[in-house]
């Protein structure tokens, strides 16, 4: 499976109103997980089985905490059974058809 998820706490942030430190925190455990990964600039995504992901989101989300008094977790999912190296994967399907012809979906008749 696939996760994408952004975690950042609230109720505090530098004077700036950045949160890079407390993401910084949160990425350095998703890092050191071993897990396939990629962040960007908005979300960090992490491939792996259900319970060695989650486990990964929940302490990426507990070491955020220690910076706020409230965690916002928002996280997106593809669950697709008997797939591993989909991070890489999907996107080189995409790179793929981009370099090749332009297609379109067969029109369908209007009612």
């Amino acid at each position: 499976m696939l996760v994408a998820f952004s975690v950042a706490p609230s109720g505090t942030h530098d004077d700036d109103g950045s949160l890079h430190d407390a993401v910084a925190a949160a990425v350095r455990i998703v890092r050191a997980s071993g897990l396939p990964n990629h962040t960007d600039s908005m979300f960090t995504t992490i491939e792996g089985d259900w319970d060695e992901v989650f486990a990964v989101v929940k302490a990426a989300t507990e070491a955020v905490g220690a910076w706020g008094p409230r965690v916002s977790l928002v996280l997106k999912a593809d669950i697709r059974s008997g797939r591993s190296g989909e991070l890489t994967g999907k996107v080189e399907r995409l790179e793929a058809a981009l370099a090749g012809p332009a297609s379109s979906p067969a029109a369908t008749p209007a009612p």
